[in-house]
C-alpha cells in the first residue's frame, strides 16, 4: 500500500481513536520513561519542541507533552484524523504531509512516532529513521515502534475492516541507523510480549 491508501483507510476509522472504548493510556508510560531521558528539557535556554509524528486523532501524546511543558506539533497524512486532531486541541500547529517526503522545519527535543512510521513501504524506513534521527536537538529524545523482527519484511492486513500496511526493517538494522545517525540506543523493549511490537528510545549525542 502507498501513503496515500494507508491514508484513506486511517480517514475511514479515524472516530475509533475518539471512542470512548480506546484505551487511551497505550503507549503512555513509555513516553513518560522517553521524557526522563530528555535532559536539555527545560534547561532555561530554550523552549523545548516536541512533534507527533502520525499523531492520529486522539490527542493522547500531545496532551501528555504540552502537560510536561513542551511547545508540540503534529503530522499525519489522514485528512480525517487531523480534523478530529484540530477539534481536540486548536492551538496546535499541525502538518499534513506525507512523512516520506516531508522536510521538518527545525530541530526538536522530543520526537515520538508511536505505532506511525511501520505503515510507510519498507522501502522509506531507513530514510524515514534517518531524518528523524537528524531532526534531533543535541541531547534530543526520539521514541518509535517497529515491529520486532530480526529481518526486513512488510505485511497488509485488516484493521477495523480496513486493509492496513506495516513494514519493519528489522532490530538488527534499526540500531545499526540509530548509531549512523550519531544517536544512542537508550532503551528497547518488546513490551507486548509475545506479540511483536518493540518501541525504542533514542538520543542525539
Amino acid at each position: 500500500m502507498t501513503p496515500q491508501q494507508v491514508a484513506q483507510s486511517y480517514d475511514q476509522i479515524a472516530s475509533v481513536w475518539n471512542s470512548d472504548d480506546f484505551h487511551r493510556a497505550n503507549g503512555i508510560p513509555q513516553h513518560e520513561r522517553a521524557i526522563r531521558f530528555c535532559d536539555n528539557k527545560g534547561n532555561g535556554t530554550a523552549t523545548a519542541t516536541a512533534i507527533d509524528i502520525g499523531c492520529g486523532s486522539s490527542g493522547r501524546i500531545i496532551d501528555l507533552l504540552l502537560q510536561r511543558g513542551f511547545v508540540v506539533e503534529g503530522l499525519d497524512i489522514s485528512t480525517e484524523m487531523l480534523k478530529l486532531a484540530k477539534q481536540r486541541h486548536p492551538e496546535v500547529t499541525f502538518h499534513q504531509a506525507d512523512i516520506c517526503t516531508w522536510a521538518f522545519p527545525q530541530k526538536y527535543n522530543f520526537i515520538s512516532a508511536w505505532d506511525s512510521i511501520w505503515h510507510a513501504p519498507l522501502a522509506e524506513h531507513e530514510q524515514i529513521l534517518r531524518k528523524l534521527c537528524d531532526a534531533l536537538t543535541a541531547g534530543g529524545v526520539l521514541i518509535f515502534t517497529s515491529g520486532g523482527v530480526d529481518q526486513p519484511g512488510d505485511t497488509t492486513n485488516p484493521c477495523e475492516g480496513q486493509p492496513m500496511y506495516h513494514a519493519a526493517l528489522g532490530i538488527p538494522k534499526l540500531l545499526e541507523v540509530v548509531s549512523q545517525q550519531g544517536c544512542v540506543c537508550r532503551h528497547l523493549e518488546y513490551d507486548q510480549f509475545p506479540e511483536l511490537h518493540v518501541y525504542l528510545i533514542v538520543q542525539r549525542s
